[in-house]
């Protein structure tokens, strides 16, 4: 609590942040982890530290449903037309949206920590959040670490961050710090620097999952209290003076 405390007194202290969201909607859906949005089917992949993803609608119906050569998947995004999935323990495998793998299983070198959310930045590298110890890494296609950052020593801190999405129109990146942290939505420029951030307690309640729609502007949150996927409309920050992004392809089969 001492943490959430004292991250929320910096940010209600601070310059409002540009950041913006708008809650839309909520459904319930049980134990939401990881969480990432595919326009192909209009819906979100999910992760649940289970063996299986599932792929449902944005009304949380049921599309899909498998596993891969991991024991567990705590982590998912969208990799091109696949999908990277990750077990929290250092291992990671691409398969396909049918679940056939493209490939073995590959670890990082040097072994890795609590992986929580993975995304791709523009040019097909890996970002990955941790809690444990807590840190924000670029890594290579093939898993080779090249930058951290220890999300400690920002400010406001990160302690607990959960999962992470990249807007494509900005290269912004998402990153949600769950209850034993600040229950917060934090904003970073493409090159890992804090543009501002949003406490989440009035949404709900322990968020480990996030994931970006740009095509409608739209944002999804799962929170883990109360297992529930919330959506917002999101403005992101933008540069003084700067117009409104328009919207991008989406939901292709639709």
């Amino acid at each position: 609590m001492l943490r959430y405390a004292a991250a929320f007194l910096i940010c209600s202290t601070g310059i409002a942040p540009a950041l913006e969201i708008v809650e839309t909607g909520r459904y319930a859906l049980n134990r939401p982890a990881s969480l990432d949005y595919d326009p192909t089917f209009c819906g979100l992949w999910i992760a649940n530290e289970s063996p299986e993803i599932i792929l449902v609608t944005l009304e949380g119906d049921e599309l899909r449903r498998f596993g891969s050569d991991l024991t567990r998947i705590k982590a998912v995004t969208l990799e091109g037309d696949a999908l990277l999935v990750a077990d929290g323990f250092g291992a990671f495998q691409r398969i396909t949206k049918n679940g056939d793998p493209l490939a073995p299983p590959f670890k990082v070198p040097g072994g890795w920590a609590d992986t929580e959310g993975i995304t791709i930045d523009a040019d097909g590298r890996i970002i990955s959040v941790e809690d444990d110890p807590e840190r924000l890494s670029w890594l290579s296609t093939d898993g080779v670490t090249e930058r951290v950052v220890d999300t400690t020593t920002m400010t406001p801190p990160i302690y607990e961050a959960q999962g992470i999405a990249r807007d494509p129109r900005t290269g912004h990146l998402l990153i949600v710090d769950d209850w034993e942290g600040s229950n917060s939505l934090y904003e970073f420029d493409a090159a890992g620097t804090l543009l501002g951030s949003v406490p989440l307690t009035q949404y709900g309640i322990d968020p480990e999952g996030i994931a970006i729609r740009p095509g409608s502007g739209q944002m999804f949150i799962a929170f883990d209290q109360g297992a529930e996927i919330v959506s917002f409309d999101y403005t992101p920050t933008l540069p003084e003076g700067a117009e409104a992004l328009p919207p991008g392809a989406d939901c292709m089969l639709f």
